[in-house]
């Protein structure tokens, strides 16, 4: 029997954050069986870690796919492996890359900052723009013309979509198969809707639906993903805060700093809290 933890990654105050399930192991077991307890758990990602070398070995998987990297289970693992094993840096070793968390006590809890993969972005193909925008019934006219649409990518690949006004984030909603089927087209695990208000603060929402999931509370991914762009954009590459969560209940503060040089990792600390 596995021991699963559940973990709320990116808190904000003590309350909402992102769930996540954390299963610190002796060894990984077969895929499909950590597909199952992912789907079984249903929280937008589970996460599974092992002794290997000197760090772990990891693995994310939500409820219909594994997925190469995730931020706030990052941050929860992050907690886990602090309870666990003391605070400290813990390397992690992906599919595909090397990332590491660093755990820190905070009171009864923990706070966690993870160290992304490095990042990168791309223009987005016009029939990708055409149809995101048509899947929230927006136009070009409510995109903040400071910046652009976008595929970026921190360790997983998102579309940004910058608005105008913090009403159109407030008010986003969609058809969840026909957004499911485009974020799997084009090979999307959410979609980074962003506001910035003056002083260069993000409020996010990300739709999810590609991996099961309507809205994610809180995405480290897509934050170092937006980080990474700002800076090698030439938008900003000062730190900011995201506030993400508040529309769906679950109000989540993700620090963030993007590290010198392009295509640089990306930092992101967040507190957590124990379900």
């Amino acid at each position: 029997m596995m021991d699963i933890q559940r973990i709320s990654a990116f808190a904000l105050n003590g309350q909402g954050g992102n769930p996540a399930g954390v299963v610190l192991l002796d060894e990984l077991p077969d895929a499909a069986i950590m597909q199952a307890v992912a789907a079984d758990v249903g929280y937008s990602e589970t996460v599974f870690a092992a002794p290997q070398g000197n760090g772990f070995r990891t693995r994310y998987f939500a409820p219909q796919a594994e997925v190469p990297f995730c931020g706030h289970a990052t941050i929860a693992l992050g907690a886990a492996l602090g309870a666990a094993n003391g605070a400290g840096v813990y390397p992690l070793i992906l599919n595909d890359t090397d990332v590491s968390v660093e755990a820190m006590p905070n009171g009864d809890e923990w706070s966690a900052t993870l160290q992304s993969p490095r990042t990168g972005y791309r223009t987005a193909d016009k029939d990708l723009v055409v149809r995101a925008l048509d899947l929230f019934g927006w136009d070009m006219d409510d995109i903040d013309s400071n910046l652009e649409i976008t595929r970026v990518n921190g360790g997983a690949e998102h579309l940004l979509i910058p608005l105008k006004t913090h009403a159109l984030l407030q008010g986003m909603s969609y058809d969840f198969d026909v957004g499911a089927k485009l974020m799997q087209e084009f090979g999307l695990v959410t979609i980074n809707l962003i506001w910035r208000d003056s002083d260069g603060t993000v409020h996010s929402r990300n739709p999810f639906a590609g991996h099961g999931v309507y809205e994610d509370p809180a995405t480290g991914a897509a934050a170092a993903a937006l980080a990474g762009y700002l800076r090698d954009a030439g938008h900003s590459g000062t730190p900011f805060d995201i506030y993400q969560g508040a529309d769906m209940g679950a109000p989540s503060l993700l620090h963030v700093v993007a590290m010198e040089g392009a295509g640089s990792a990306v930092r992101i600390t967040g507190a957590t809290r124990k379900i």
